[in-house]
């Protein structure tokens, strides 16, 4: 409604039910990670940081805002992935800045897992692709699981084919490990930045985890 029919916070909050802009504020900033004012123009007040880095399975630009990484894809056309990454809040303020938040993410490519738990993530997606985020994020490294594993994980067994969508819309590649999903017939099945990539991050996690075994 504030996107599509540029609806005002007061009529939006009536329509879906909620006492007032207070309450829709509220839950805007906890599901979405921005204001609903911010979500309406765009990303506007919203100031992004970013940079490129060299990671072993080929260059990547990472993003972030105050409230933790928003963005992660392996750019091999650098211009082509910002622009996608513009593209998704037009308005937006950006930085090409290399900030802490962003430094503690690539630590995940030097195998550093302990830290993992110093990463926050800002992400913005439906309750569903949350839902199946969170579920690779729990994924261990070195392991590998199915479609069909993720939906019943979820408690959604019939929704494989949805589930495989949400995968395929990961905004934060690598970190959040929809690389560790494969079919359940054994094949790697799809990758939103190339198969050949995937099977290198695969054996890459086997071997590290093997060492430390």
């Amino acid at each position: 409604m504030l996107k599509e029919n540029q609806a005002t916070l007061f009529e939006t909050a009536f329509e879906t039910g909620l006492s007032g802009t207070g309450r829709l504020h509220d839950l805007f900033v906890n599901i979405e990670g921005m204001t609903p004012g911010e979500y309406k123009n765009g990303g506007e007040n919203l100031v992004i940081n970013y940079s490129f880095a060299e990671t072993p399975f080929g260059n990547i630009l990472v993003a972030s805002t105050t409230k933790g990484i928003c963005h992660i894809a392996f750019a091999d056309q650098a211009a082509v992935e910002l622009e996608l990454l513009k593209a998704k809040f037009p308005n937006a303020a950006y930085q090409q800045i290399a900030d802490v938040t962003q430094q503690r993410a690539l630590y995940i490519f030097t195998h550093d897992w302990d830290k993992i738990g110093e990463i926050k993530l800002h992400l913005k997606g439906t309750d569903f692709q949350l839902k199946v985020w969170e579920t690779l994020l729990k994924i261990p490294a070195g392991q590998l699981t199915t479609y069909g594993t993720i939906a019943k994980s979820i408690g959604r067994p019939a929704a494989s084919r949805a589930v495989g969508t949400a995968i395929g819309a990961n905004p934060v590649a690598f970190l959040i490990p929809c690389h560790r999903i494969i079919q359940s017939t054994g094949l790697l099945g799809g990758y939103h930045w190339g198969t050949t990539r995937k099977t290198a991050i695969i054996g890459w996690e086997a071997a590290m985890t093997d060492n430390e075994a």
